[in-house]
């Protein structure tokens, strides 16, 4: 594989439609919400369905979802014993080696190279961590949201023997009925020297990205609720590019066509930088 060929940015336009891009379990599982009305999705969301994607394209993953999981380990412990390099090099009271834990852990797994891991485990020798260089902002709606709330009821006994519905029959569902998210993110260079992240696994980095919800429906988000509309892709030729992340972000301006959008299309964005590189744009 090939190294990375410079510090890469990206960031995604998502638009939600009548879906709970991200429940918050501390607030009735409602879409999460900032103090200014602003919706937002965690960075520790959007890491799980690129992982599920890196999966759906056939690549290893260390962090798997119960629900998801393409091996028989219900543990990261178990996962980590699969591989008999690093459960060898981990138990090695004597000479147990970081690095060289760290190493054969980036090798083995995708997300772990990419996201970076901390492996600590009881029973072994050494614990070590791993920095990845794909980092993730959380995502913040362009416009504050409204969120929407129904009430649910069940139509069957959870339980034998009662002749009426038991008292837990009764639930809530939340939503946005419409919004479009702003997801951020870049890929360094000098940590994807360490971890081996290289310029193949951008390629699949990017393809994840582009289909981010296959394979990600629910009952909070029905199959075409959530949807990537856009997205800007910077390839940089340096390590440490004369324009920022930060400054490239800031490129954006957004403008509301309408009061109250209702489709990605009542958004007007345009992006420039003056110096930077054109980004690879696509639009679906």
């Amino acid at each position: 594989m090939s190294e990375l060929k410079g510090k890469i940015d990206f960031t995604l336009f998502i638009s939600a439609n009548n879906a709970n891009p991200n429940g918050d379990p501390l607030n009735g599982n409602r879409p999460r919400i900032n103090m200014d009305g602003y919706g937002e999705i965690s960075d520790v969301c959007i890491k799980r369905k690129i992982r599920n994607r890196f999966q759906d394209l056939g690549q290893k993953i260390f962090v798997q979802s119960d629900d998801r999981t393409d091996d028989s380990y219900t543990s990261l412990k178990d996962r980590a014993d699969s591989c008999e390099e690093l459960k060898k090099e981990m138990e090695n009271k004597k000479k147990a080696n970081r690095d060289a834990c760290a190493a054969i852990a980036c090798r083995e797994w995708l997300d772990v190279r990419a996201f970076g891991q901390v492996f600590a485990f009881k029973g072994t020798s050494v614990s070590f961590g791993v920095r990845g260089p794909v980092s993730i902002h959380q995502a913040v709606s362009l416009s504050p949201i409204d969120v929407i709330s129904m009430q649910i009821t069940k139509s069957v006994n959870s339980e034998p023997g009662k002749e009426s519905k038991a008292s837990d029959t009764m639930g809530t569902k939340h939503r946005v009925g419409f919004a479009v998210y702003k997801v951020m993110g870049s890929v360094n260079v000098q940590l994807a020297e360490k971890t081996g992240f290289s310029q193949e696994d951008a390629e699949v980095l990017k393809e994840a990205l582009k289909t981010l919800f296959e394979n990600d429906a629910s009952s909070a988000r029905p199959e075409g609720s959530m949807e990537v509309c856009k997205m800007y892709w910077w390839q940089h030729d340096e390590k440490t590019p004369a324009i920022s992340s930060g400054k490239i972000q800031r490129g954006f301006e957004i403008k509301e066509k309408i009061d109250h959008p209702r489709k990605f299309e009542d958004y007007e964005i345009t992006w420039n930088v003056e110096g930077c590189i054109e980004p690879e744009v696509e639009e679906y």
